[in-house]
């Protein structure tokens, strides 16, 4: 293929964040490589890699997870390897939330809280708005500043927050943090 695939890289990986994501990469036209959910992401990055080329078409939806692991874990070699590759365009980075034990944290544009709504504050677990202005925590959040991302959008547990992104109701949550990347990314023009 001799163009670059347009990526979204997503900061989880366990079951509600693979619904929600699917949902999501299918009502926006896109796709999702379901095999890279779980918590730890098991597939290397060359591997996702090699699965992105195969999707259909843009854009492609990633998960990575570290399960917490501090420091630089799976999740994060994975994406870091993904972001840094020559056929690959990141539109921008989908980091999400988590309660962490030694608060790893990453710089964002913006995040969408548990209503819907933009703040320029972090957000929890449970998308509930934080105290730091343009960061927040994360667990697979360890190379997000590193990989020069367009856009950064923070989003609480996906899937999650309080029943607020389940994807019986559509993950409207997830749903909107998306679109927002892929406006801001310039994806559309």
């Amino acid at each position: 293929m001799d163009r670059r695939r347009r990526v979204i890289l997503v900061t989880d990986g366990d079951e509600y964040a693979r619904k929600a994501v699917e949902h999501v990469a299918k009502e926006i036209g896109g796709r999702c490589i379901s095999m890279s959910y779980g918590n730890p992401t098991t597939k290397s990055g060359e591997e996702m890699v090699k699965l992105i080329k195969k999707a259909p078409n843009d854009p492609v939806l990633v998960m990575f997870d570290d399960s917490g692991y501090v420091g630089e874990g799976a999740g994060e070699q994975a994406m870091r390897y993904v972001a840094t590759h020559k056929d690959i365009e990141v539109l921008g980075v989908l980091a999400v939330a988590a309660k962490t034990r030694k608060a790893e944290w990453t710089k964002i544009d913006v995040c969408v809280d548990r209503y819907g709504e933009l703040t320029p504050y972090g957000v929890d677990k449970f998308g509930e708005p934080d105290l730091e202005l343009g960061r927040m925590n994360g667990d697979t959040v360890y190379c997000v500043d590193e990989l020069h991302a367009p856009v950064v959008v923070g989003i609480g547990d996906i899937g999650k927050m309080a029943r607020n992104d389940d994807v019986k109701i559509g993950a409207p949550i997830t749903h909107k943090a998306v679109q927002i990347i892929l406006e801001r990314s310039g994806f559309y023009d």
